[in-house]
Parts: structure tokens; sequence; C-alpha cells
């Protein structure tokens, strides 16, 4: 069989066995021929309430604010922030309304970064627009700790809003169990001392995709609401498997996350009868941005991956490994048993990619089709091949000179492909 497989602006065409697994997103339940603005303004009409005051509008809400702060987020996350404020900017902009970009540890965006997060709204609030620094002291409020121990600091101006709206995006999240809702706060708007503390909690075996109760990463960020101002009005947007708007929850931060994490799951948690020996993994825009986003591709794909077989990753890596850290990490170790070795002696931020890369290092071989040199994917434990095709032919190499794939009780290799391999979460039957 024949695939099309995303890559930097355009696509690859593989040549697949016929009997491989093409794993992608579920089919969401859509809004027939509504526009993404049409399915904003029907969710604003029915915002839902759990423990905070009901407001029946976004301009009930707004009435009497004298800082009303919104929290976007920032270039690499897929949240179509710009047809989420198309339906409510004149009111946002009679409020007065400052826009925060939810940075978390992340750089400042670039200009041509503030134009992508917030589309035509930018010349219209770029005086009102400022970007979060987690590393400016003068710019948080320490505020408490959490059952965890982890210090909350917060920006102060999110502190001292009296309204805030949040804009953000759910889908699973390797280690937060989903994306969305608390992560706005933290890591969102969240100091370093923060972030590293609550990041430090994802080496944690329940902190894993999907999972929320026990999970210590996300229970951190439902601790860090206690001191969010009351006044907290979500616009949780879902995307399907194309990345397309498909629903949008209001009202609350806890009851918006809440319906938007089950229409989530019905969409990216998928079903497989049992792991493959090869899986090919795709981060897509803009979670290809850099080795550091892309991890999620190599985490979701160990899940369809037998132990001891092969990860293709997929990813262009076009701003490079992103944080430093963790590949210092990586590379001052020549096995990743020692990495491991390393955080448990002391963690520093960034330091729980570098211990999931190593974790998977010592369950596959992973390769990477990627524009990072292979002297980089190396330090990883990751090898470099030029194609898609090359590195499937490659593993199939491979496969059949293992004692699965030779002698009398020889069989042919199962291979699978995550297209989005960033968000796909798959659950096997069989290991």
């Amino acid at each position: 069989m024949k695939l099309e497989i995303p890559y930097q602006n355009g696509t690859e065409n593989v040549e697949l066995p016929d009997d491989c697994l093409v794993i992608e997103p579920n089919d969401s339940v859509g809004n027939g021929t509504a526009t993404s603005v049409e399915i904003v303004r029907e969710a604003l009409a029915h915002p839902l309430w759990a423990d905070s005051p009901p407001f029946a509008s976004l301009g009930e809400f707004l009435a009497g604010g004298k800082k009303v702060v919104v929290i976007v987020n920032d270039a690499t996350r897929p949240t179509p922030t710009p047809a989420m404020l198309a339906p409510m900017a004149g009111e946002l902009k009679a409020a007065g309304a400052t826009f925060i970009v939810a940075t978390g540890a992340h750089r400042k965006p670039t200009e041509v970064e503030y134009h992508t997060i917030l589309g035509q709204h930018y010349d219209v609030f770029r005086s009102h627009t400022l970007a979060h620094d987690a590393r400016d002291a003068s710019s948080l409020v320490e505020l408490g700790t959490t059952r965890n121990g982890t210090p909350i600091l917060l920006n102060r101006a999110v502190v001292e809003a009296d309204r805030v709206v949040v804009l953000g995006s759910v889908e699973p999240h390797y280690f937060a169990g989903y994306t969305g809702g608390r992560k706005a706060f933290l890591p969102g708007v969240a100091g370093f001392a923060t972030i590293e503390a609550n990041h430090r909690l994802a080496l944690d075996p329940h902190a894993a995709s999907l999972e929320l109760e026990a999970n210590p990463v996300s229970q951190d960020m439902e601790d860090a609401l206690v001191f969010v101002p009351k006044r907290v009005f979500a616009l949780m947007a879902i995307l399907d498997k194309h990345q397309a708007l498909c629903a949008v929850t209001t009202g609350d931060l806890r009851a918006s996350f809440e319906a938007a994490v089950e229409k989530a799951k019905a969409i990216f948690a998928v079903s497989i009868d049992e792991r493959a020996d090869i899986v090919v993994s795709v981060a897509k825009p803009p979670m290809d941005i850099d080795l550091y986003q892309s991890q999620k591709a190599i985490e979701n794909g160990l899940l369809a991956v037998k132990d001891g077989g092969c990860l293709i990753l997929v990813s262009s890596c076009r701003d490079g490994v992103g944080d430093e850290g963790y590949m210092k990490l990586l590379a001052s170790e020549s096995k990743p048993e020692a990495v491991l070795e390393r955080i448990k002696d002391g963690y520093r931020l960034g330091w729980h990619k570098a211990g999931k890369i190593a974790h998977a290092a010592m369950k596959v071989k992973m390769m990477a089709v990627s524009e990072l040199d292979a002297a980089t994917l190396a330090k990883a434990f990751i090898e470099k091949r030029p194609t898609v095709q090359d590195a499937l032919e490659a593993a199939l190499a491979a496969f059949a000179a293992s004692p699965a794939g030779r002698g009398k009780k020889a069989r042919k290799a199962r291979v699978a492909v995550l297209v989005d391999g960033t968000v796909t979460v798959p659950t096997a039957r069989k290991k």
C-alpha cells in the first residue's frame, strides 16, 4: 500500500506492506456545515458552570471588570485562537483587555508568531499584548505550595486581574494527561521554579497520557487553581484529526475542561489489537518545530511498538532541538541507563525530556527522518535516515535478520503508522 506521510511543508510517498496498520484519530461528531466562528458562537451561548458563579454570557462575565486579562497559547500549540476570538473580539476590546501569551518556560514569540497566534486580531490588540516571562522575578507573585510541595509563582498581571479569559485547546498530553484548562496557568503563566518543580513529577509512572486523577503533574496544576482569581471564563477548543475545529466548550475552567476532555478522548484515544514490530510516528506541524516538542510522537509511538522493535520518528525539527539543557544531559552519557541515573541525582527543567528519550532508547531501536544532523540525533540515541522509505526498509531488513524473522517460526514484521503521533494515543490489547 502507498501512503503520503506529512513532512515539512509537503508529503513523502511511502510504499508500505499491504497489511500495514494506519493509526489515526477517530472521526469526530461534527457540527455539519457550521463554520469555526459559528461553533464558537454556539458554545458561548451555552457556558458550563460547576464550582463558579454562573454567568449567562461572556458579556455578563466581563461587566464591571476593571482589569481584564486574556490568556492565549503560544505558537507551539495548534489552538485556533483567531477563530475563537472572532465572535468576541469587540467585547474584549471594549473591556480594555490585555492579552498574555502563555509561553510557560518557552521563549518569547517572534513578530511572525504573534501574527500566527492572534491572526487579524494582532493589529487591534498589539499594544495590549505581552508574552509571559517565567524568569522575570519582578513579574511574578509567590502564592503558596501544592500538595506535592511545588511553589506556586504566577504572573502578577494574571493574579491582579479581576476577570480572566482563557483560550486553549484540549488533546492528550504525554505527562500531563491532557493539554488545556489548568495548563493555561501552570505552566502557561507560572514562574520558572514552579515549572521546574512541576515537570520533575513527569518522571512518575502515573504522569501519562489520558491520566488525570492519579497524575501528580495534573494534581499540581489543579492545586495552582486555588490561587487564581475566582472569575475565570474559559473557551476550550477540540480539533479533529485534520486539525480543524470540531467543538468548543465554554464556562468555568473545570467544567469546560472536563467536557472538552471527554470529546478529545473520543477522538484521540485509539484502540488497536496488538503492538507492531515497526512503528512510524509522525509529528505534524506545529509539533515538528523541534525535537523537544516532537518527542511526544516518540512517547505515543512507544504505546504502539513492541519492546525490542523499531520506532521511526518523522519530524523536520526545523528549529533544532529546542531547550538545550536536556540535550546536554543526553550528550554527556553514552548509555541511556546512565542518563536516568544522572536525573536521580538532581533534576533540572527539561531533564524529564531526556529521561523520556532515554527510557524509549532502552526499549526500542529509534530512527528519525529529520533536518537535524546525524551527530545531534546520535546524542539522543537516534539513528538518522534520509527518507521514511529508507528507514522502513532498514527496519524491515533488521527484523528479517532477527530470530522472529527467520527460522521455522518466522513471520513477517507487523508495521504501523501513526499519522499524527503527537496527539494519537494507541491502546493495545496485546503487547
